[in-house]
């Protein structure tokens, strides 16, 4: 099934919300795809429709840097996403882009599209739209990104944020960009502190957040960490409920 980023829900419904925030390569998207499989959640990777836009902007020729030339173009690529974990997916303007979001072209440049105030109420409130869809469904969501428990779900039921060492993060990036001889460690870890720079002002840890530093666990246990969180704060119904 998919949630199209347009869709309107009741967020006054029972499913619960997961929010998992942290900085990129921290391991968010694993996490959140095999929580929200675990739990039979759906699953949304906010950090993806940014992405999109981006990759809309440069193929258009807009000036990421621009913010005003940004801030113009903001509502005219029609945004998609899937929100089953076991097949994530986006389009823009009915193309699958799924894989092309991903190139680092797109990594250099989102940062600076999604500082952007008009991108972020626009993003921000499909987000929304999409978690209220999800919680309307009776069951919910697990929301990854970078201000989900401050910003874009603050009622989530639990909040994670995840780190992982500067080295770990950058040996992660650096195997998705397998196909490309320029990535080295050192290369993206170097893009890596730069974007960190420009997303401080968007990277948000709330206050009830749970610090789980990916570096020191396997991914099974970083999961069913998060697994055993949600059971203690939230009664979940048997039929989201799956062996680990």
């Amino acid at each position: 099934m998919s949630i199209s980023a347009g869709s309107h829900g009741d967020s006054t419904d029972s499913g619960i919300v997961i929010a998992v925030d942290g900085p990129s390569a921290s391991g968010k998207s694993s996490t959140s795809r095999g929580t929200a499989r675990a739990l039979g959640l759906r699953y949304l990777d906010t950090g993806a429709m940014y992405r999109a836009l981006t990759w809309w902007m440069l193929s258009h020729g807009i000036p990421v840097d621009d913010a005003d030339a940004v801030a113009r173009h903001v509502g005219a690529a029609a945004i998609e996403v899937g929100t089953d974990p076991d097949g994530p997916w986006v389009t823009v303007d009915g193309r699958d882009v799924t894989a092309a979001i991903r190139a680092r072209e797109v990594s250099g440049a989102v940062s600076a599209v999604a500082r952007v105030p008009q991108v972020r109420a626009r993003l921000i409130g499909m987000q929304r739209e999409i978690i209220a869809r999800a919680r309307a469904e009776g069951r919910g969501i697990v929301a990854e990104g970078r201000d989900i428990g401050t910003v874009v779900a603050p009622d989530a039921v639990v909040k994670v944020f995840l780190t992982a060492s500067e080295v770990a993060r950058a040996t992660r990036r650096t195997a998705e960009l397998a196909t490309d001889p320029t990535a080295t460690v050192t290369t993206t870890q170097a893009e890596q502190a730069r974007r960190d720079r420009m997303d401080a002002a968007q990277m948000a840890k709330a206050p009830d957040a749970v610090d789980i530093d990916s570096t020191l666990f396997p991914l099974e246990d970083v999961i069913e960490m998060i697994a055993d969180l949600t059971a203690q704060r939230a009664e979940l119904p048997d039929t989201a409920r799956t062996t680990r």
